[in-house]
């Protein structure tokens, strides 16, 4: 730019010369920033967000663009969704919770918290074989997922199927016991086990969950992270 200041696409300096440039860039990224520094700052955020959206066939809508405020990086919303798994004390009053919608048969929303993780790029429920939302995801897969992150608010849309994979199924039953709850697969390898799980759901084994996200929203609810954005997979 002809201001003097670099830009990082995609956390690679624009220059012939990648190295230096990227030492440079970095150096005046750090360095304390001017109101117009800010503003640019602000403009490449975006262009990065959405020329990595575009390699990854994401698109992203800055639902707060009126309000001046640019877009969220969905690489801190996943690094939150994800780091719920291993920092997110199910024992605290203050732990996340996740919330489950589907659809009943005369087309209104069934609303429950569910045992869920986020990992690989989509969100892996449990629950047992007679409860209304296995039964309502049996008849229509469309669903959301809601959750609250430490600087985020984020709804995930999809379509859910249960797993059955004994290798998926293992995997994610080692997730759940890395996080403290001790699940593991059952005989059959399709469905998994534990000492305890919610009375609601009924006995063991319960069915694991793939909800694959066509769309997330997610609304920055600390000081760091303002704004509204979609993104649509």
């Amino acid at each position: 730019m002809d201001d003097g200041t670099d830009v990082v696409v995609a956390g690679v300096a624009a220059s012939s010369d990648a190295q230096p440039a990227r030492a440079i860039t970095m150096a005046r990224l750090a360095a304390p920033a001017h109101p117009r520094e800010c503003s640019i700052r602000h403009q490449v955020t975006e262009m990065n967000s959405a020329i990595l959206g575009s390699l990854i066939g994401m698109e992203t809508k800055n639902l707060a663009e009126a309000d001046g405020l640019p877009a969220l990086d969905w690489s801190q919303v996943e690094h939150q969704l994800t780091d719920l798994l291993t920092h997110d004390d199910p024992r605290s009053p203050n732990r996340s919770t996740f919330w489950l919608t589907t659809l009943n048969a005369d087309g209104s929303a069934h609303v429950t918290s569910v045992g869920a993780l986020w990992h690989a790029g989509s969100v892996w429920f449990q629950t047992g074989q007679r409860t209304r939302k296995a039964k309502n995801v049996a008849r229509d897969p469309r669903c959301t997922v809601s959750v609250a992150t430490g600087n985020f608010d984020v709804m995930v849309a999809g379509e859910a199927r249960r797993v059955t994979d004994p290798k998926i199924v293992a995997e994610i039953a080692a997730l759940w016991a890395k996080s403290g709850w001790p699940a593991e697969p059952d005989e059959s390898g399709s469905g998994i086990t534990a000492p305890f799980n919610a009375p609601s759901l009924g006995p063991p084994p319960w069915f694991v969950y793939e909800l694959k996200p066509r769309t997330a929203t997610a609304v920055g609810t600390a000081e760091e992270t303002p704004g509204s954005t979609r993104w649509t997979f």
